[in-house]
């Protein structure tokens, strides 16, 4: 069975940086497309970043060159590194799995910023 489970969310002030892990297990995540959405309350949720089993990464305009993902084929884990973070980067944290027309999702971690 297929499990993904976030960590590392927190407060922060701005300015600050977190880093998020997203530990998959039931699959070996180095060659999966994972991903990480965010959603803030009342607004929907929108992608952040993506890894892709060939190693390219890809990031939504507002975070490019703040956030950076990578992967640990060895720990099964994928990581969200954000840097300069801004009170609008305030969000639920996911992380997502497409697989074989299934959307596996984590619990989700909380991150605020905030002085």
């Amino acid at each position: 069975q297929v499990q993904l489970v976030e960590s590392g969310g927190g407060l922060v002030q701005p300015g600050g940086s977190l880093r998020l892990s997203c530990a998959a297990s039931g699959i070996a995540s180095s060659y999966i497309d994972i991903n990480w959405y965010r959603q803030a309350p009342g607004k929907q949720r929108e992608l952040v970043a993506s890894i892709f089993g060939s190693g390219r990464t890809n990031y939504t305009d507002s975070v490019k060159g703040r956030f950076v993902i990578s992967r640990d084929n060895a720990r099964n884990t994928v990581y969200l590194q954000m840097n300069g973070l801004k009170p609008e980067d305030t969000a639920v944290y996911y992380c997502n799995l497409p697989y074989y027309g299934l959307n596996y999702w984590g619990q989700g971690t909380q991150v605020t910023v905030s002085s």
